[in-house]
C-alpha cells in the first residue's frame, strides 16, 4: 500500500511525531508496518538500518526516505514537515512554560521514568522485528552474531559508534554483498557446458 495523498503523508508523520517521547521507533514500526502497511517488516528493517547510519535523527531520515519513495522531493519535504512542525511548536511552548521548574526533583524523576519507558518500547520493538531477519540473505545466525558483537562493542566496551560502524558494519556489508551474490547467481552444479 502507499499513502493516499500528500496530505495523508504529512498528517501521518505529524501523528507519529506527536506520539513519541525520547524516540518513536516502536510507534513508527507499528504505524507504518502494521496499521498503514506502507512497508513490509523486511523493508522497515532495511530502511531503518539506512536511516540509522545517516546523519541526523533516525525517524526524520526515515520520513524523508518514505516521502521521497512515494511522492519524490515534495513528498520528502512534506513528510519532514510533518515530523518537525508540531513537535517544534510543543517544545517551544514547554520551554516557555516550564523553564522555572526544571530543577524540581519531581520533574527530574518524571523524565527518568519516561526514559525507562522509551528504553522498554525500543527493546520490545527490537524483539518484535527479530522475525524480519529470518528472510535476510546472510541468515538468522549471522545476523544475530553481528547484532551481539555490536551490542558488546557499544553497550559493554563503550567503543565509539563510528569505529563500530566502520568495523562491524563493514564486515556486515561484505557478508551481505556475498550472500546476495550467492542468491542472485543461478546454481551451475550439474549443468554441463555444451
Amino acid at each position: 500500500m502507499r499513502p493516499a495523498s500528500k496530505s495523508d503523508l504529512f498528517w501521518s508523520f505529524s501523528r507519529l511525531a506527536l506520539q513519541g517521547f525520547g524516540g518513536v521507533l516502536a510507534v513508527v514500526q507499528r504505524e507504518l508496518v502494521e496499521k498503514k502497511q506502507w512497508l513490509t517488516p523486511e523493508e522497515f528493517v532495511e530502511d531503518w538500518a539506512v536511516a540509522q547510519i545517516l546523519p541526523g535523527p533516525n525517524v526524520v531520515n526515515l520520513s524523508l526516505m518514505i516521502g521521497d519513495r512515494y511522492y519524490g522531493v515534495s513528498g520528502a519535504l512534506l513528510a519532514l514537515a510533518g515530523m518537525l512542525t508540531f513537535p517544534l511548536l510543543i517544545v517551544l511552548a514547554l520551554v516557555a512554560l516550564f523553564s522555572g521548574v526544571s530543577d524540581l526533583p519531581q520533574v527530574q524523576g518524571a523524565l527518568r521514568g519516561m526514559g525507562a519507558v522509551a528504553a522498554g518500547l525500543i527493546t520490545a520493538t527490537g524483539l518484535k522485528l527479530i522475525a524480519a531477519i529470518k528472510n535476510n540473505p546472510m541468515g538468522f545466525t549471522t545476523c544475530c552474531v553481528l547484532a551481539g558483537l555490536t551490542f558488546v562493542a557499544i553497550g559493554l566496551l563503550r567503543l565509539q559508534l563510528a569505529w563500530v560502524l566502520l568495523s562491524i558494519g563493514g564486515v556486515a556489508c561484505v557478508l551481505a554483498y556475498r550472500a546476495i551474490q550467492r542468491v542472485a547467481q543461478p546454481s551451475t552444479k550439474g549443468v554441463q557446458a555444451p
